[in-house]
């Protein structure tokens, strides 16, 4: 047990996520995305998920 009292309050634990920093996209993922957008990849795996 301490002997003193506490000067200051602990940081807080929780952080909210529009104070998080954002790093910029890698131009990999930025042009994948493009790419997987126009082919419509996001459409397809979702009917090929939907019986699960």
């Amino acid at each position: 047990m301490a002997m003193g009292k506490r000067t200051s309050e602990p940081a807080p634990l929780w952080i909210p996520t529009t104070e998080l920093p954002v790093s910029p996209w890698h131009p990999f993922y930025v042009r994948l995305n493009e790419i997987l957008d126009a082919a419509g990849f996001d459409r397809f795996v979702e009917e090929q998920c939907r019986p699960f």
